[in-house]
């Protein structure tokens, strides 16, 4: 399977195997952001999946689609963050014994969930570094994985767009995260093979702009993201979401990192979540967007994930406190 060749057969087929696996995360209507927004809107909260963020639906079908030969192997990531979490939890369920190469600059709170899980991580002085490792690994035997750009990763996290389909099937427009492409190609995949006529809205922080730079060259740019949202701090996006997202994706909204922030804060005040600032970047975009959503808009903020820990979101609320005074 490749990505181009994406059916709904391939995602209904994800669905059901990892189904053992995974949680049907809820959806909610938010009345509070209905007001504000001028529309209707619903928040999925794909935070509250496993390892606490939609990566881990994509990490189970890659695995499983391996085979038990292959994961007999071991498998090797390279991850800063989620898809660490999410390749550990996983081989932990599954049995399967893996090493997560991760940059020394990881946030702690990821390095020590990993571990806890039961991977074996090593550190490396930065991502090159910890890509270089994992070829070596893969040359001595492991089966790879990748955080975004493989098909059965994708469509592993196209499933989420099945569930938020079915909670509203009158969505008109929905608002995607980007990092390194992989969340945003899977809901495109969905919609595009389901048929509905759905708005998809991308949205990355100003200093991490992969999508946008990648849209305006034309072509797959390498970049230094400095945003301090670490999950949406991928170095490049995947071909296939650079080619989904220039044919399907409505609009790539770009927002300050002191807009995530503030919209982190909303949530954790109005409520009653705590979305990472990767996931608190679709409220962001909203309110740059509410003027072009119609009165009658079902729109549906993607929740991806909550793994910024409590030190590092009062460390958030105290430098917005101070841009503010």
């Amino acid at each position: 399977m490749t990505v181009e060749s994406i059916t709904l057969t391939d995602i209904e087929a994800a669905a059901q195997a990892v189904a053992p696996h995974m949680l049907r995360t809820p959806q909610r209507k938010s009345p509070g952001l209905s007001a504000r927004l001028g529309c209707d809107v619903q928040l999925k909260l794909e935070m509250l999946q496993h390892s606490g963020s939609f990566k881990t639906r994509g990490a189970f079908h890659q695995m499983l689609a391996l085979g038990d030969a292959a994961l007999g192997r071991g498998v090797v990531a390279v991850s800063g963050g989620n898809f660490a979490r999410a390749v550990a939890y996983c081989s932990g369920i599954l049995g399967v014994d893996a090493i997560v190469c991760m940059p020394e600059n990881a946030p702690a709170g990821s390095i020590e969930a990993t571990r806890e899980y039961g991977a074996t991580v090593e550190l490396l002085p930065d991502a090159v570094v910890a890509f270089a490792r994992a070829d070596e690994w893969v040359e001595q035997g492991r089966s790879a994985l990748h955080p975004f750009d493989n098909a059965d990763q994708i469509a592993g996290n196209a499933v989420v767009a099945l569930e938020i389909m079915e909670a509203c099937p009158a969505m008109t427009d929905i608002i995607v995260s980007i990092g390194g492409g992989g969340l945003i190609a899977g809901i495109i995949s969905a919609l595009k093979a389901a048929g509905p006529d759905v708005r998809v809205w991308g949205v990355e922080p100003e200093k991490a702009p992969t999508m946008r730079r990648a849209l305006d060259a034309g072509h797959i740019v390498n970049i230094k993201p400095a945003s301090l949202s670490a999950t949406l701090g991928a170095p490049f996006v995947s071909q296939a979401a650079l080619d989904l997202c220039r044919a399907h994706l409505e609009d790539l909204i770009l927002v300050s990192d002191l807009d995530l922030i503030a919209a982190q804060q909303y949530f954790i005040e109005h409520e009653d979540i705590r979305p990472e600032l990767a996931a608190a970047s679709t409220l962001a975009a909203a309110e740059r967007i509410k003027d072009r959503l119609q009165a009658d808009a079902q729109l549906v903020l993607l929740i991806c994930g909550c793994n910024d820990s409590a030190e590092d979101v009062a460390v958030y609320a105290r430098l917005l406190e101070a841009a503010r005074a």
